[in-house]
């Protein structure tokens, strides 16, 4: 789980969903893969497979920097929310899933109306495969 800084509702535009979800389509290209994303408001969670020549620590730094960089680029008006060019906190989630995945995964999918949390569409969503 990613969360952005201070907590701001930013995921809540599906132009903003929309540049996150392409940010990690580019990240497949690096050997990533990602399945279930869900998105809360001010966090997101994702399910992700990362290949085995990166350590946890490096693959999140990573996926922070680049998901960041593309959002900004995407969204040019969140330099004036994060006039110190981060975008996400220093908190991070992560763990394996166990026995009970399809509960987890399940989690990470409901995370709109776990958090009762509206998109404005304001764009396509694109497509995540």
């Amino acid at each position: 789980m990613f969360v952005s800084k201070t907590r701001k509702i930013v995921f809540r535009k599906q132009s903003t969903i929309n540049a996150f979800l392409n940010a990690l389509q580019e990240c497949k290209q690096w050997g990533y893969e990602f399945r279930e994303v869900g998105f809360g408001g001010t966090h997101v969670h994702f399910e992700v497979d990362v290949p085995s020549r990166y350590s946890v620590d490096s693959a999140v730094a990573f996926l922070k920097s680049f998901t960041a960089r593309r959002i900004f680029g995407a969204k040019p008006n969140f330099r004036k929310l994060y006039k110190r060019g981060s975008f996400w906190s220093g908190y991070e989630h992560h763990y394996s899933f166990g026995a009970d995945a399809e509960a987890s995964r399940a989690y990470v999918r409901n995370q709109a109306a776990h958090h009762n949390t509206q998109v404005i569409a304001d764009a396509e969503p694109v497509r995540f495969a």
